[in-house]
């Protein structure tokens, strides 16, 4: 858990900074509500016909798409998710010139919806679809709304821009990371175990001044970082 020095710690390095980034993960939504993946009651530990990381892959989206949409509309969207603390704080430091963006594996949008404008979504966005066969684009409501699998005005099925398992992250989105990073003077990890690849990766971009590592839990890599923390993100941030 934090302590008061903690708290005036963090709060003197973002008032030093310009130029910090925030890396986050599913622990920063779980306070909005959105269950993680890994977690004691994430979704990995509940049971369905097929592990769930099976239902997010491309092979099971091309071969048993139906499935693959009963899962995604029951667990994949959360529309009435509202941001938290940890999101309305960093839309206030983007605001204020402390930071620089927002590089998120989370695809539920809540960092635009508290107001970040700066957001590189490394695993895409539930809130956008395409489709798989004129690439015509369809909103989320789109999606929810259709019984089974959702259909293009071609024919074509209609999928949404997340990254599934045996799918390769975004190329320019990684590039504009690995730069955010590089140029950051601090980065906060914050709601990450770090423990998925190659998001994982990028922190080892960063040669800044201070690491700032906020999370619930241990994370899957030992950092040495200016200030670590045991502690649920939105809780921490909110006494920022």
């Amino acid at each position: 858990m934090y302590t008061d020095e903690q708290l005036k710690k963090f709060r003197d390095i973002i008032n030093g900074s310009r130029r910090a980034v925030f890396f986050g993960g599913a622990g920063v939504s779980t306070e909005s509500g959105i269950p993680d993946f890994r977690s004691q009651d994430g979704l990995y530990k509940q049971k369905y016909a097929y592990p769930p990381e099976f239902i997010l892959s491309a092979t099971f989206f091309r071969t048993h798409t139906a499935e693959f949409y009963d899962f995604y509309r029951d667990k994949m969207v959360y529309q009435n998710a509202k941001p938290n603390a940890a999101h309305l704080k960093l839309a206030q430091w983007e605001r204020e010139g402390r930071l620089a963006a927002v590089i998120t594996q989370n695809i539920d949008g809540l960092h635009q919806k508290a107001g970040s404008r700066t957001v590189l979504e490394l695993h895409g966005s539930v809130w956008r679809n395409h489709c798989t066969r004129c690439g015509r684009s369809y909103p989320a409501e789109f999606v929810l709304s259709c019984a089974g699998v959702p259909k293009c005005s071609c024919g074509g099925v209609v999928k949404p821009d997340v990254v599934l398992y045996e799918e390769p992250l975004d190329g320019e989105t990684l590039e504009r990371s690995v730069e955010y990073i590089r140029n950051a003077d601090t980065l906060i990890i914050g709601g990450t175990s770090l423990g998925v690849y190659p998001a994982a990766g990028l922190v080892d971009f960063f040669g800044g001044d201070n690491l700032v590592v906020i999370n619930k839990g241990e994370t899957a890599r030992t950092l040495l970082g200016t200030l670590i923390t045991d502690s649920p993100i939105a809780e921490f941030f909110a006494k920022v």
